[in-house]
C-alpha cells in the first residue's frame, strides 16, 4: 500500500515551478516530509495571492489551494 500526497486546484504559481499534482510514497513518514516540504516551500516563495491548508487522512497528505479573501 501506497501513500499520497496531492494537490487540489493547483495556482500558476504551482505549474511554473514544476509541481506534481499527485506523489506516491512507500511510507507516511515519507509523504509527511513531502508534504511539510512543499507546503513550507509554497507559503514562502508563491506569490500571496493563495492561501494553502494541509490536511491528512490514513497517511495521506492534500495541499489545497484557494483564494486569499
Amino acid at each position: 500500500m501506497g501513500y499520497r500526497v496531492e494537490v487540489k486546484n493547483p495556482c500558476r504559481c504551482f505549474m511554473r515551478d514544476g509541481g506534481v499534482e499527485q506523489q506516491q510514497f512507500s511510507t507516511s513518514s515519507d509523504a509527511k516530509e513531502e508534504a511539510q516540504r512543499l507546503l513550507e516551500r509554497m507559503e514562502k516563495n508563491y506569490c500571496k495571492k493563495h492561501q494553502f491548508v494541509l490536511t491528512q487522512m490514513a497517511g495521506n497528505y492534500t495541499i489545497t489551494i484557494s483564494p486569499r479573501g
